[in-house]
């Protein structure tokens, strides 16, 4: 190759890849990292978009590539499992290139993979399709996870991830409603390539925006000074080894195992769930599933908020976490209602305040993260923890397909959701009685 050419190559990797040029002067005042939260939020929406096209569709594949709860069970769970074994790597990757580079690859890998259900001819494509988009969405929460703490002191990281974590409110809430349109105009296979390109218009914004406080040319003195505010960190790498016997690690995993199923739940069968039980069409059915959705959003929001506040009057941040988280888990309890209702807006109701309760959970989960160790282990803790959250989606996703052909019946699946974020918070209490940092020496 030509030095020319390599020159032309270095060129065009540093338009893409590179910081922006921080040689400008800086401007006196500036709310940069709240436009950084927003570009992790819209990152979010099309992630659950791009996931939810199948659930939206499933009454009407089922018709046309003939399966049933169970296999639609192996197929959501295949999703899942592709999120599992890519998350772990995701969040290492996360660490050892930074954000930037991590969460650009990423969307690339998603949206292509986004577009594959499109070509699905049978319900083991369609698995395969969905497997894919899992491993390439699986960067998604460490990147942003990981982006918190760098561009927010620990006072706001709550509040900053209960936000972008609305993201996932957004999409859930506006798959039902934007599916029936795409499939109108270019039909069901091409509902699923319109959804994934919506990614490269993100990346567009991500690369031209993104950049690490530090180096960004449009970061005020004052914002750069609350950002560093927290001590100094003076590790800068952290091998899994020393993250995989921590108890702190498991306190993360484990709130993940026992409450990410259920959010998954609600994603990949409520839908389902509504039309079977109450006998709704897909456009009947789009806008109960929104509304529930659109419930999330205060949950998503107020479970960031109430730490916050806390940390404010003076509550320290152990007390502050752990009751929102448990707020958020007694708010979850009444669901287990639901399915002895005979009305739709009862059910929808219930699901709807477990759904803002789970947002507010996770708000607060993801936080712990921070809360316990450096910003150099963020992702790959995150992702540690999502690939267990993740295993657990996948087999719950299978078995509550099996526990519906067999029963006819989502009892079981409504109590156990009912329950399980008060045996997490348990749980995580016992690992981490002072969610005190990590020793990793």
């Amino acid at each position: 190759m030509s030095a020319g050419s390599q020159a032309a190559q270095g060129f065009a990797y540093n338009q893409v890849f590179s910081m922006p040029n921080t040689s400008l002067s800086k401007p006196a005042t500036s709310h940069v990292r709240w436009v950084i939260c927003a570009l992790l939020f819209f990152a979010t929406v099309i992630a659950y978009v791009d996931r939810n096209v199948l659930s939206v569709l499933e009454k009407t594949l089922e018709g046309i590539l003939h399966f049933d709860s169970a296999q639609y069970g192996k197929m959501t769970g295949a999703f899942q499992f592709g999120y599992a074994i890519s998350m772990l790597v995701a969040g290492r990757l996360t660490d050892r290139l930074g954000t930037r580079k991590a969460f650009a690859l990423a969307i690339v890998f998603w949206s292509l993979a986004a577009m594959t259900p499109g070509a699905a001819t049978s319900a083991a494509t369609l698995g395969i399709a969905m497997f894919l988009l899992g491993v390439g969405e699986a960067a998604n929460f460490p990147a942003c996870n990981k982006t918190i703490a760098e561009w927010f002191p620990k006072r706001e990281r709550a509040l900053a991830i209960g936000l972008f974590n609305a993201g996932a409110n957004l999409g859930s809430m506006t798959a039902p409603l934007l599916v029936p349109g795409l499939v109108f105009w270019f039909g069901w296979r091409g509902a699923f390539v319109a959804a994934g390109s919506i990614g490269f218009v993100w990346l567009l914004f991500w690369l031209k925006i993104y950049a690490k406080p530090e180096q960004h040319r449009k970061v005020s003195a004052g914002e750069l000074e609350l950002i560093l505010s927290d001590p100094v960190e003076r590790i800068e790498s952290v091998p899994w080894a020393r993250l995989f016997p921590r108890r702190e690690t498991w306190a993360f995993a484990l709130g993940k195992l026992l409450t990410d199923p259920v959010w998954w739940f609600w994603g990949f069968w409520l839908p389902r769930y509504l039309q079977g039980t109450y006998g709704l069409t897909m456009k009947e059915a789009s806008f109960p599933v929104t509304l529930a959705f659109a419930a999330s959003f205060i949950g998503s929001v107020g479970g960031g908020w109430i730490p916050s506040g806390m940390l404010n009057r003076g509550k320290s941040l152990n007390v502050s976490r752990k009751t929102a988280m448990l707020i958020c888990a007694a708010c979850v309890v009444p669901v287990m209602y639901a399915p002895y209702s005979k009305h739709l807006w009862v059910a929808v109701g219930l699901v709807g305040l477990a759904a803002a309760a789970h947002q507010g959970w996770s708000a607060n989960l993801f936080a712990m993260v921070s809360d316990m160790f450096p910003k150099a282990a963020v992702g790959s803790v995150t992702g540690i923890g999502g690939m267990v959250g993740a295993i657990g989606g996948a087999l719950t996703q299978v078995g509550v397909g099996y526990v519906v052909k067999w029963t006819n019946s989502y009892v079981p699946v409504f109590l156990t959701a009912g329950t399980a974020y008060l045996i997490a918070l348990a749980i995580i209490h016992a690992l981490a009685p002072k969610l005190a940092p990590a020793k990793l020496d």
